[in-house]
């Protein structure tokens, strides 16, 4: 059998047959830049789960560009852990070659350049999942107990990838940290002589070497705005060197959007965001992301009756969701009874939390929702609109996510999240449980002794429901064990703060749902 070898780079293995760290099987090379390669690999240790492997070139391996692209690899993992819309980075090391490389989450989407231009729903759902992800780079990583703000310094639609994803329909994620830099490390001086970044998205404070801060991306950010709306860049030099880019960024106006796409209809206030973050001084600009996001969660609410952005584009095989309505059923007596009975458990802090308990009664185990607040809030909230969802991430560890929501329409949502272990057995059994369940009760336990039982309520599990609840049960016990469970929590977060607002946009579509108080 003929062996394809792999010399790109010197990497010097054999296909199907070496394996890179004694864990890597490299498949083929899927990305080459200036910089460096990137390929296609298996990682045997997880059972042959796709991954990514981005090596150094050989021509940039001297000491400060293996500095350098280590760095780059220890923001990546730092930052995918408090943000969804960061790739993620998994493993760094030195190849028997001496090729620094590391490895990364295996992404199959578009390029954010291949979607320009773009419809208006589309670019408000996409650039606030790009903002959230670039906010988390500002506010910074902590090394050695000290936050250390970032700033990426190459944003731009050819470093946004769009990959589909079974929850938000489209997830994006921001690659090439290559050149970010700490805002409080001392500037070396290569960076007060050379400018880095790309000349059409670069801030005029970046293209003339000065020092740099937050609102240099956030220029940058307006020039990605600009073109993802219209399909061209606020300014039309009449070349791409240096000179002519460095002319347009400090001395000519941006084009308005309505002179490029007349038939684009923008609200004032988005366009009146995008002209201030192109502003020429930084003063001028939004001067952090909260700003600018506050302006598309507004221009988001007023385009949320013209497209359904829950609508799934793709699939991902790692990431299932299901939810409904939680209309409310009548409970069996007996279970009623068992839970009325219950008192707050004495290993839980008097609080309100919640968190899902198996319990006894006369017609075998259930599995409840207990949850503890106030009586005058219990009054209220026994009258909410109920709905849930159920999300199940395989990997990197293979966790649960279930949501219940009580919407009241003076009190407003009350979420109830539970995050479930899936190599945990007690989390195990539960869930085996509850699959079997149309329904499960709701028990609120009152803040004020003697913290016994108030009101029931009930959550209907849809079949669709119960079907994710066994399909996660069955993906849980085939996985190889993992110490990531931090990891999948935190990435399940993400998800959940995106999932808020469809859960409510799903809530309204419903006529008339509300649960049943069992009184």
């Amino acid at each position: 059998m003929e062996v394809l070898k792999l010399e790109i780079n010197n990497l010097n293995l054999s296909c199907n047959t070496e394996l890179l760290a004694n864990r890597y099987q490299i498949k083929k090379l899927i990305a080459k830049g200036g910089m460096g390669e990137v390929f296609l690999a298996a990682d045997i240790l997880l059972g042959g789960v796709s991954v990514a492997i981005k090596f150094l070139s050989q021509t940039f391996a001297n000491t400060q560009m293996q500095n350098d692209f280590a760095r780059e690899a220890r923001i990546c993992a730092a930052l995918s852990q408090k943000s969804l819309h960061i790739v993620r980075v998994t493993d760094y090391g030195v190849s028997e070659a001496g090729n620094p490389f590391y490895v990364m989450e295996y992404l199959e989407g578009k390029s954010l350049r291949d979607l320009i231009p773009m419809p208006l729903s589309t670019f408000i759902f996409l650039t606030k999942q790009i903002c959230l992800g670039l906010q988390s780079a500002h506010q910074g990583i902590t090394i050695d107990d000290k936050l250390h703000p970032l700033i990426h310094r190459d944003i731009k639609p050819a470093n946004i990838l769009v990959v589909p994803d079974r929850i938000l329909g489209q997830l994006v994620k921001i690659l090439d940290f290559g050149i970010a830099k700490f805002l409080n490390s001392p500037r070396t001086t290569d960076e007060n002589q050379d400018c880095n970044g790309t000349f059409p998205y670069s801030s005029p404070e970046q293209l003339d070497g000065a020092e740099l801060d937050n609102r240099s991306d956030i220029y940058s950010l307006g020039v990605m705005m600009f073109e993802m709306l219209t399909g061209e860049k606020p300014w039309q030099p009449e070349t791409d060197y240096f000179g002519a880019w460095y002319t347009a960024h400090h001395f000519q106006s941006p084009r308005t959007i309505a002179s490029v796409n007349p038939n684009l209809k923008l609200p004032r206030a988005l366009e009146d965001l995008i002209m201030a973050c192109l502003a020429k001084k930084a003063s001028d600009r939004p001067q952090n992301l909260a700003e600018v996001l506050k302006v598309l969660s507004t221009a988001e609410i007023a385009q949320k009756q013209q497209e359904d952005i829950h609508t799934t584009t793709g699939t991902n095989t790692n990431i299932y969701f299901s939810s409904a309505n939680g209309l409310a059923l009548n409970l069996p007596l007996p279970i009623e009874k068992a839970c009325r009975k219950l008192v707050w458990a004495k290993n839980k802090p008097i609080e309100e939390i919640v968190f899902p308990q198996p319990i006894p009664t006369e017609q075998g185990t259930v599995v409840v929702l207990s949850l503890m607040m106030s009586l005058p809030e219990i009054a209220s909230r026994s009258l909410s609109m109920g709905y849930n969802q159920f999300v199940f991430l395989a990997s990197p560890h293979p966790m649960l996510l279930w949501v219940s929501l009580l919407y009241h329409r003076q009190l407003g949502p009350k979420w109830l999240p539970c995050y479930l272990d899936m190599q945990n057995p007690f989390y195990r059994k539960l869930v085996s449980v509850l699959a079997q369940q149309e329904q499960y009760p709701v028990i609120f336990f009152s803040l004020e002794p003697p913290h016994t039982c108030a009101n029931v309520i009930s959550l209907g599990i849809g079949e669709s429901q119960r079907h994710l609840l066994k399909t996660s049960l069955e993906k849980s016990q085939s996985l190889l064990k993992s110490n990531q469970a931090l990891l999948s929590k935190n990435l399940l977060k993400q998800h959940y703060k995106h999932i808020q607002s469809q859960m409510l946009r799903d809530l309204q579509l419903i006529p008339s749902v509300v649960s049943k108080v069992h009184s």
